[in-house]
């Protein structure tokens, strides 16, 4: 267990160590014990949060907020939009006032090509931890949540287990591309084979593909890229299926849904599911388009584990606060 997580950032999923990140979920699974069990854990008593949000949230919001107060400490929300943030604060004045006020700093903050460097230029100002709530490169909570999910349903041993990550049709927005970017950093760590996959207009950043298949080198997993849905799930443990914008092909909202829309039949439903191993599980951070996603027949079948997944969210946030922030 490594006991030297206080004061630091949580910005990018590399930041923390392969054995770092094992303390963390050490701490996870004992906080959601005690959380079970109705046992008080206020490690963070007279402790408080800023969640600074620039994009709106539903799971990222809630769960900071609770688990600061099942912590003992208090979450203060702030919106961008309805502070003076939205008229000429700069990340050095939040970095430098926010850290005298907070004893940590949670940002979301997605905008292509400015979020994470907003985020850093926060940290570098702060006197507090900076956690990152989810930026257009990285998310990494989201990543421990779902890593402490598939150690929970299929062992804390996954060499050999492969997960395919894949792109999703969503008739919504153009969804960051953060998400998968963060699994398939954190899951070769773990002894997991993964899938990348994806129609060749929906490519991640390139550094974070080569520093992937660095990962798995090191590691010795796979790392694989396709441009098949049905290749990339053939024989998964792990599927996680979800949408993100070609934001490396355009970053024009019309023309990205032109080239969304031309792949409607990138669909996770029952025929694929087959296509994967038995007992695998399909995961999805949410809110997934129902039915033009992800079936429901999938995503409230017996091999989902949404909910889960979004409990977790819970749990490792708790476990990261704890020891960054105490």
């Amino acid at each position: 267990m490594q006991t030297n997580l206080r004061g630091r950032n949580l910005i990018g999923d590399l930041d923390f160590s392969k054995e770092e990140v094992e303390t963390v979920l050490d701490i996870a699974w004992d906080l959601k014990r005690k959380r079970a069990l109705g046992e008080p854990h206020a490690y963070l008593r007279d402790k408080v949060l800023a969640m600074l949000f620039f994009f709106s949230s539903t799971r990222t919001r809630a769960s900071f907020e609770a688990g600061m107060a099942q912590l003992g400490g208090h979450g203060a929300f702030i919106d961008s939009q309805t502070t003076q943030i939205h008229h000429g604060d700069t990340a050095k004045e939040i970095g430098q006032i926010f850290s005298r006020y907070f004893d940590g700093i949670a940002i979301r903050q997605c905008d292509w090509q400015f979020g994470n460097a907003y985020i850093n230029e926060v940290a570098h100002h702060s006197r507090v931890p900076v956690l990152n709530m989810q930026c257009d490169v990285y998310h990494p909570f989201q990543c421990l949540a779902d890593l402490m999910t598939i150690m929970e349903k299929k062992g804390r041993d996954l060499r050999r287990k492969k997960i395919v990550v894949s792109w999703a049709y969503a008739a919504s927005y153009l969804k960051p591309i953060s998400v998968p970017q963060s699994l398939i950093l954190q899951m070769p760590r773990f002894g997991m084979d993964v899938v990348l996959s994806y129609p060749k207009e929906f490519m991640l950043m390139p550094d974070i593909e080569a520093e992937a298949k660095a990962q798995a080198k090191q590691w010795g997993t796979g790392f694989e890229i396709v441009h098949d849905m049905d290749e990339g799930i053939k024989d998964a443990d792990v599927i996680y299926a979800k949408s993100w914008g070609p934001l490396l092909t355009t970053a024009d909202k019309d023309a990205g849904k032109i080239l969304q829309d031309s792949y409607k039949d990138w669909i996770m439903d029952g025929r694929r599911l087959a296509l994967a191993k038995e007992d695998a599980i399909y995961m999805h951070p949410l809110p997934a388009d129902r039915n033009i996603e992800v079936t429901d027949e999938v995503i409230d079948g017996p091999h989902s584990v949404v909910y889960d997944e979004a409990e977790n969210r819970l749990h490792a946030q708790k476990a990261v606060m704890a020891l960054t922030m105490s």
